[in-house]
């Protein structure tokens, strides 16, 4: 016991990097996805700096056998949390051997299944550690040279970090063998498993980029990938240092936790970005697209070496993205952004008294201020010495970590800027200097408009409408006409007609929206006006002006039933469950009620996507259409691995138990659920 205290008080307070130094992984993986588990066997080599008597690597809840040290087999404890190899190591090289099986609870995630064909399995390592199914390092400041071998059914494509070496089948199984040549932290670590379509580009420093997309969704892959060979071109010519690996993958993933994850050479992305080219126009993949591949160079290349330097990572890929769009959408589209950052940061100082420099800082203060320090200090250096500094940074601690001091030592060897008042006033501080702020967005005509309009918000209808027409008849950027659109909020309709016809005669798909957000309740000689929204190649203003008119106007509920009927959407099905539920609400639409029903409640089960089911669910409640079937597929969401999905699972049975026949109702399918739902549900009647 005395020597396990002091094997314990020597992990505690020194940190083993300083000591051991993992160098590279090979590892052999198989993943069964009935019992959601990973098994395999890991070799790894590392080197002792300075003598120690214990070896770590984290590992959350594995079970090991065969470890072997140097071709002995070795004692280990099992903490739960970690592999620990007890052992008088001495300066030198080694290499270690294990097997591994994990079932993980978190990081690696299964989707669908083998049985009905729609089987994904894909991880998400940041903010969750990829030591939940792979033996690894929590600490960012262990970088490795991973190479993974993955064994699974041939039917589906297997994806990793690196280059694919090697593919062999063995029957209805194959092996597929990734490699990587430079280190990289282990939260970067990746594998995504799925039916894909792979097609080939290059850029124009010969990477080859893979871009993927589920078999059903091959229509969409132009509006979906529309920009991406661009935004490479772009980022690596303006950051001004090569790519720094040797292939870029992207690939879309149902059910992802985030919008993206700049895996090492492989993003992984949220299937609401596969659109086709109306779906574009509402929510394309451009600005995720950019920022994942930004990470590339800044949190790949170089990682923050702690949470207080985050905005290293978050901030620069912000930055760098909004740089790529406007080399896409102009200058224009590039200021608009900066403006409606600045006035979220603003909203939030108020309230947001934690720094950027702080590793409990707010996803906010990392992203948005942190891109917005970066756009304060290019403005003031100039484009040249800027880019110098990113150039010297990236080259000096490329494959490393990183601080903020790192970087701002940079900035002092190229300019005589003044560092420290620049950490002050933009890192160390949540105060914003809206003086040196309105002098940086002046330099823009669309965002000096902007600045204009948010003086006089508050002032009469009538002391503004000159400008106001002057805006919706010019061909000023779309932010400013939709800003008029939502400052005539309040005013009467008689007041503000004149000008909400001027912005549905500017054409522009982003202004004509913004009209029919803004006109819940619709006037009746407002209302053929209204009516060309449903004909806007936008399934947003679609959807928002089919429920508006259906509300307000009955006697034409029919006509835009009809005109509707066969509307899809987004791949959430957005329009084709809003008509359902309109179809089902109007009793004299000719349709088939229960098939009707069947259908709108098929959208809530498991077969389809959390923001697909929620979107059936809500409907389905909202209009008191349930029974057994919507209330089993209400439980299911409570152990769904996205938490907005669960919480709204949770939070909706909660308001349905108030009512003591839907207890009773819940009571009821308690017997047909498994026992994780049975427990979920448990927790809430109790």
């Amino acid at each position: 016991m005395k020597y396990f205290f002091l094997f314990i008080s020597t992990f505690l307070f020194a940190q083993q990097t300083k000591k051991v130094d993992f160098t590279s992984v090979a590892a052999h993986l198989s993943l069964n996805a009935v019992e959601k588990s990973v098994y395999g066997t890991v070799n790894y080599s590392f080197e002792i700096l300075k003598p120690t008597d214990t070896l770590k690597i984290d590992a959350q809840n594995m079970n090991f056998s065969k470890v072997i040290l140097n071709q002995t087999n070795v004692q280990y404890i099992n903490s739960g949390k970690q592999l620990l190899i007890v052992y008088p190591f001495q300066k030198g090289k080694n290499e270690l051997i294990f097997d591994y099986t994990a079932t993980p609870k978190q990081t690696l995630y299964f989707v669908g299944s083998e049985n009905t064909g729609d089987l994904q399995i894909w991880t998400q390592g940041q903010g969750k550690y990829t030591s939940n199914w792979f033996p690894s390092f929590d600490d960012v400041n262990e970088k490795v040279i991973f190479n993974l071998e993955i064994k699974f059914d041939s039917v589906y494509q297997v994806i990793s970090n690196g280059v694919l070496k090697s593919k062999s089948s063995n029957g209805q199984a194959s092996v597929w063998q990734y490699q990587m040549d430079k280190p990289m932290s282990s939260y970067l670590l990746m594998l995504a498993i799925g039916k894909f379509e792979k097609k080939l580009q290059f850029s124009k420093s010969k990477i080859p980029l893979e871009l993927y997309i589920e078999n059903n969704d091959a229509s969409r892959f132009e509006p979906t990938y529309r920009y991406s060979a661009r935004i490479f071109n772009f980022l690596e010519k303006e950051i001004g240092i090569k790519y720094p690996w040797k292939v870029y993958k992207q690939v879309p993933v149902r059910d992802f936790l985030y919008a993206g994850m700049e895996n090492t050479s492989a993003t992984l992305f949220a299937t609401r970005y596969v659109v086709d080219s109306t779906g574009f126009e509402d929510r394309n993949y451009t600005n995720v697209d950019a920022h994942e591949l930004a990470h590339q160079w800044f949190g790949n290349l170089i990682t923050a070496a702690s949470g207080k330097h985050h905005w290293l990572q978050e901030g620069f890929a912000t930055y760098y993205a909004l740089l790529a769009e406007k080399s896409i959408y102009g200058e224009d589209y590039f200021y608009c952004k900066m403006y409606e950052s600045i006035q979220q940061i603003k909203y939030a100082s108020r309230t947001d008294s934690i720094p950027i420099l702080n590793e409990k800082a707010s996803s906010l203060s990392y992203y948005q201020k942190g891109a917005w320090a970066l756009f304060a200090l290019h403005q003031e250096i100039g484009d040249k010495a800027f880019k110098k500094i990113i150039k010297n940074y990236l080259k000096k601690y490329a494959f490393q970590t990183a601080t903020t001091e790192d970087f701002l030592a940079e900035v002092k060897k190229v300019s005589r800027f003044d560092t420290d008042t620049f950490s002050k006033q933009w890192l160390e501080s949540t105060v914003i200097n809206t003086q040196k702020i309105n002098e940086l967005l002046v330099e823009n005509k669309i965002t000096k408009i902007l600045l204009e309009l948010d003086k006089i918000k508050s002032k009469p209808l009538a002391e503004k409408e000159g400008f106001f027409k002057l805006i919706l008849m010019s061909d000023a950027f779309h932010v400013a006409k939709e800003m008029v659109v939502e400052q005539l909020q309040n005013e009467t309709f008689e007041a503000k007609k004149q000008f909400l016809q001027l912005a549905l005669e500017t054409n522009d798909l982003q202004v004509r929206q913004a009209v029919a957000y803004s006109l819940p309740k619709i006037p009746e000689e407002f209302r053929t006006d209204y009516e060309s929204l449903l004909d806007d190649a936008s399934y947003q203003t679609q959807e928002i002006s089919l429920l508006y008119l259906w509300r307000n106007f009955p006697k034409q509920r029919l006509d835009y039933l009809e005109k509707s009927k066969k509307w899809i959407g987004f791949n959430d099905y957005n329009l084709r469950t809003l008509w359902l539920s309109l179809a089902l609400m109007t009793p004299e639409y000719p349709i088939n009620k229960q098939d009707v029903i069947d259908e709108l409640i098929s959208y809530s089960s498991e077969k389809y996507e959390a923001t697909t089911r929620q979107n059936a669910l809500e409907k389905l409640i909202g209009f008191q259409l349930i029974n057994d079937v919507v209330l089993i597929n209400l439980v299911k969401a409570t152990t769904h691995h996205m938490w907005q999905f669960s919480k709204f699972g949770r939070d909706t049975i909660r308001t349905l138990l108030k009512n003591q026949e839907s207890k009773g109702s819940f009571l009821r399918i308690l017997p047909s659920l498994n026992e994780k739902e049975q427990f979920q549900l448990n927790r809430l009647l109790n």
